[in-house]
């Protein structure tokens, strides 16, 4: 019933998504502020029962710092805490709504020092370059002499194909 409840009331929400039945993910903030974050939840079997997990790993938070990360998790377990036993998502995204700037408060320092971190990793992939895969002289050949010069493969080459052939033309003998 919360599904469907979610549903309803995140209806052509774009901070809302859900990936699954049991999967969800909201995004806290407006997409072009630093400040915003995503909250990837999933629900476990023996939800509400037991508290669904919550994560920030996801490619958007990469900017985040763990020290931000860790309290906004630790803001999201005390909700979780307190509503164990109900329906709780639309409550744990409200709340982090509500309290985005008081979490994220010391972003922005953070946010630099992961910048220069980043672009260091940019530059460990480009001195990796993929190999191509390298032909011998005789698998080249081959190729060369299956294919015209366009590379394709010539008509017939596929037994179905003259099968087609013969059955349209009736194969016709001569008398």
């Amino acid at each position: 019933m919360e599904l469907e409840a979610l549903r309803s009331i995140y209806e052509g929400d774009e901070c809302f998504k859900e990936v699954s039945p049991v999967s969800f993910q909201y995004r806290v903030g407006d997409q072009e502020t630093s400040k915003a974050f995503l909250l990837d939840v999933s629900w476990p079997e023996t939800y509400p029962e037991t508290a669904p997990e919550i994560s920030l790993d996801g490619f958007f938070n990469k900017r985040i710092s763990p020290e931000t990360k860790q309290l906004i998790l630790s803001g999201l377990e005390e909700q979780v805490e307190a509503n164990l036993g109900t329906a709780m998502m639309y409550t744990l995204f409200e709340w982090a709504k509500e309290n985005q700037e008081v979490l994220m408060e010391n972003h922005q320092a953070v946010d630099t020092a992961v910048m220069l971190t980043s672009n260091s990793d940019l530059n460990a992939p480009a001195k990796k370059k993929e190999k191509k895969e390298q032909l011998t002289k005789s698998q080249k050949r081959k190729i060369t002499c299956r294919t015209d010069n366009k590379g394709e493969l010539p008509r017939g080459w596929d037994w179905v194909d003259v099968i087609k052939h013969l059955s349209r033309t009736g194969g016709k003998e001569e008398d």
